[in-house]
């Protein structure tokens, strides 16, 4: 559609004057002189995702609720407490998905109402004004697996209350319930404004059989038995939270006790919930969770507001971890028993869904445009637990992390706003520029105002927001509050705007005048991004030692100049290591092994030795000697790759150190990484003598399965066997690594290690994929009798595998399809090329492998399409 002319596109809004008909003629003759622009409407108004309205004030939930586990269904009575917003209203609107409305009544008379498409609209049988509460009964049923569904790549599923092996026929899995409400899941399972502006206190009785524990959000008011072995669980928690914080959480689990002392003296219980065989690891697993507490509260200066803080891990879970208040829920992959935990912990996650108790349970965000307020902070916690327990080079080292997955989910799925209002679908909000992007911002802002600042901001932020929903202006009005600066240049080009900015750096020095000049060129990384105001310190080595300006960019291109005595000797254009920026520097490889010696952060150190050591000189090689002594453990594990590039007897130094690495280096990954890199300098005589110590020796499940994988491939036979020793081993982490080995070199007495290891309850989490992957592959390299009988071992996992194999197992099918298919006709070439003239026992062998193949072929085509027409597919 064209466009009208801008010079008279607002004419004829005004009202009409005497002048009108002047500046009519003046306008026109002015146009006549000037070249009409067309411009090109745009088809339709840009898509704005609005806040919520609030229509009604949600005051208090209270739930009463029962279970057929037979039929995976919930029955459930809500009375809601509520009240009109503002305007005077005779009706209340609710989420309800899915349900059976057997009644909804108030003050004991029935009301009217109507259902459909998920929406309860309930007529309130009068008027009421804002300053009046009301209370209605709902009498419902909850459906969960009578809807249809969906899912995203963050939360995998919305249905909201989940039943896992309610009866109980897969013998390896205990009978759980449990909820996950984020985003608008909660009204799946209690009617409600299912929006993250809605606020209410809660109540919920549950009632189970006896065996069972419950977990919900609150205090643990009451406990009562009730006739025919069933008990009531009384829940409350009285002070507002959001409704997709609600949850529940129901199964035969044993509660490890610990506690954190408030402030006051008082003792507040903080328990974990894990199943019987891992009641041992409970306290190693989640032990830190205390002192996480203490920590945030005193570093927030906001105690902990809520009740209490316990921790559930549950089987299928469909998402990582969910922040419920006070009742937080974690996905089985944190089950690791102390020795594999001396490879990976989750204390990361521990520490991010606590900090949700701040910020997204206590102020949440008032839209999933702004759900950046929820995760920035979540995810930017995980580096000040790091900075506080492991250190400032764990911190940095993972904050790089969480920088090269911003960038890398921009590039694969676009950028956007950090403040999002046009998204498509909600959950498209839970992506790297919500969390990682956000928490690198949050980082900038903290280097900018500074410590102090940075965290009574914050805490104004809880004060002023407390138990109330925001937006982001909420934040930075607290900013500006505290600091005393405008800060909208901040938050417009972080915010509201895309992308992130692209520096080159270049420096030259003028003797003449001893001076040094400091060159900068920006760009966007985006179409849309803003021209970037960036504060940043850099600093530089001369003769008098170093030396810190603070400068700020704010153009595409400019320089600054400063005093210099001598030559350059080490330059940092980023001196606090805090930007969001993908940066180009002109330095030295003398200036890189400078800074590695004479800078302390990690980034320098990193950047020093990856850079440093391209000096091919004695420099070069001693840099590299050096940084396999680093005290940091990726410093020395990238200093390990670099072993290759060393000479004569600097690489008969760094081999010794290697194995000297391998023996003793405190951490699981260095150790890894040398015995990896060992490979390439040993005789294999001496590797068969490393990997065998390792294998009986080593203390990380890591480093045994990398020793196994590795000898397997100089002695088969002799890994095979000390494999077997290990398949007792009481640990998901070795059963894969163990199947893994098994894949490539397994005979026909291991397909019985495969059935017993899916059959079994020691695989968890993401280690029951790479044994469903290695068991696949096996299979490859086996008779198609070994196929014939796994399809009963495929169709028993489809059956009682749980949530996450069956989304994968589609894909094995297929893998084994294609191999099918590629063997028939590999088998029917070599029978082409014997001809007529051939053997007759050779084809009639050939033709048998082909049938079997065929009919393979056929049946796991048919099991396929079972799979995929089956639920959840």
């Amino acid at each position: 559609m064209g466009g009208i002319a801008l010079l008279i596109a607002s004419c004829g809004l005004k009202k009409e004057s005497p002048l009108d008909a002047v500046v009519e003629e003046a306008a026109l003759e002015t146009a006549t002189q000037i070249e009409m622009v067309e411009i090109e409407a745009p088809d339709k108004r840009p898509v704005y995702m609005a806040t919520e309205t609030v229509l009604t004030d949600l005051i208090h939930t209270k739930l009463e609720v029962n279970f057929d586990w037979e039929n995976s269904r919930m029955n459930g009575v809500a009375t809601i407490t509520a009240k009109p917003h503002f305007y005077t209203s005779d009706s209340i609107i609710l989420d309800a998905k899915g349900m059976l409305i057997n009644s909804i009544e108030r003050e004991g008379k029935p009301l009217t109402y109507s259902y459909a498409n998920d929406v309860l609209r309930i007529n309130l049988g009068r008027a009421f004004t804002r300053e009046e509460k009301y209370t209605i009964r709902i009498d419902y049923v909850a459906r969960p697996e009578e809807r249809e569904t969906a899912g995203s790549a963050a939360i995998l599923s919305d249905k909201g209350l989940y039943f896992i092996n309610p009866k109980g026929t897969n013998k390896k899995v205990m009978p759980q319930i449990w909820t996950q409400g984020e985003t608008e899941s909660s009204s799946v399972w209690f009617p409600t404004i299912d929006a993250p502006n809605a606020k209410t206190s809660q109540e919920i009785y549950i009632t189970v059989e006896d065996k069972y524990k419950t977990l919900s959000n609150g205090a643990l008011i009451s406990s009562t038995k009730l006739p025919e072995g069933k008990r009531v669980d009384y829940w409350k928690q009285e002070l507002p939270h959001t409704p997709y914080l609600f949850m529940l959480g129901i199964g035969e689990f044993k509660i490890v006790k610990d506690k954190y002392i408030r402030k006051d003296g008082s003792t507040m219980e903080v328990n974990y919930y894990v199943e019987p065989e891992w009641e041992g690891s409970a306290l190693d697993i989640f032990g830190e969770t205390p002192e996480m507490i203490r920590f945030f509260s005193e570093l927030l200066g906001i105690e902990y507001p809520w009740d209490k803080y316990h921790q559930i891990v549950v089987r299928d879970y469909v998402s990582g971890a969910m922040e419920n208040t006070g009742a937080v829920i974690f996905g089985d992959y944190v089950y690791k028993n102390s020795r594999e935990l001396l490879d990976a912990n989750d204390q990361s996650t521990i520490a991010h869904e606590l900090f949700h108790h701040w910020f997204g349970d206590l102020v949440t965000c008032e839209s999933w445009s702004n759900l950046t307020l929820n995760e920035s902070f979540a995810n930017y916690s995980q580096y000040l637990w790091d900075e506080h327990h492991f250190g400032l080079d764990e911190a940095d080292y993972q904050a790089e992390q969480e920088a090269n997955g911003y960038y890398q989910s921009a590039q694969a799925q676009g950028y956007h706003n950090l403040v999002w209002f046009d998204y498509d679908d909600k959950e498209q909000m839970f992506d790297g520029h919500s969390y990682n992007k956000g928490g690198r911002i949050l980082h900038m802002l903290r280097n900018h105002i500074g410590d102090e600042a940075f965290f009574e901001g914050m805490r104004i932020y809880l004060e002023n927001n407390k138990f109330k929903a925001a937006e982001f202006h909420d934040l930075r009005l607290a900013f500006e509050e505290v600091c005393g600066q405008d800060l909208n240049w901040f938050f417009n080009q972080w915010y509201l705007g895309e992308g992130h900015p692209i520096l080159s750096f270049d420096y030259d020095t003028d003797t003449l005048n001893n001076t040094i000049k400091i060159f900068i060129e920006q760009k966007g990384s985006s179409e849309n991004s803003p021209i970037f105001r960036i504060p940043i310190e850099v600093s530089y080595f001369d003769n008098d030692g170093k030396h810190v300006h603070n400068v700020v960019i704010d153009e595409l291109q400019e320089d600054f100049t400063f005093p210099l005595n001598g030559s350059v000797k080490g330059i940092l254009y980023d001196n606090q290591y805090m930007l969001l920026a993908k940066v180009k520097e002109k330095k030295s490889t003398k200036q890189y092994i400078f800074q590695f010696y004479n800078e302390k952060r990690y980034t320098s150190r990193k950047n020093g030795l990856m850079r440093g050591s391209r000096d091919r000189g004695e420099a070069g090689q001693k840099l590299i000697l050096d940084a396999l002594e680093d005290p940091f453990w990726d410093i020395r594990s990238l200093a390990i790759v670099k072993v290759g590039g060393l000479r004569a007897e600097n690489k008969t130094k760094g081999i010794e150190k290697l194995q000297e690495l391998v023996q003793n280096d405190p951490n699981s990954s260095v150790r890894t990484a040398a015995l990896k890199a060992l490979k390439k300098y040993l005789e294999d005589q001496e590797l068969v003598a490393l990997y065998k110590e390792c294998i009986m020796k080593d203390s990380s499940y890591s480093v045994v399965s990398i020793a196994l994988k590795n000898y397997g491939k100089l002695n088969p036979e002799g890994a095979m066997t000390l494999a077997h020793e290990l398949r007792s081993e009481p640990s998901s982490k070795m059963l894969s690594g163990i199947a893994e080995l098994y894949a490539g070199y397994g005979g026909t007495g291991e397909f019985d290690f495969f059935v017993e290891c899916l059959a079994g309850n020691i695989l968890h989490g993401f280690d029951k994929l790479g044994v469903l992957s290695s068991f696949t592959l096996y299979l490859t390299h086996h008779s198609p009798e070994f196929s014939d009988k796994a399809l009963d071992l495929y169709r028993q996992t489809s059956k009682d595998g749980g949530f996450y194999l069956n989304m994968f197992l589609p894909q094995n099918i297929s893998y084994l399809l294609d191999h099918y298919s590629a063997q028939i006709i590999e088998l029917q070439k070599q029978l082409d090329a014997l001809g007529e003239d051939g053997s007759q026992v050779i084809p009639e062998e050939l033709r048998n492998k082909i049938g079997a193949y065929q009919l393979l072929e056929e049946k796991y085509s048919h099991f396929l399409e079972e799979l995929e027409k089956a639920p959840g597919h």
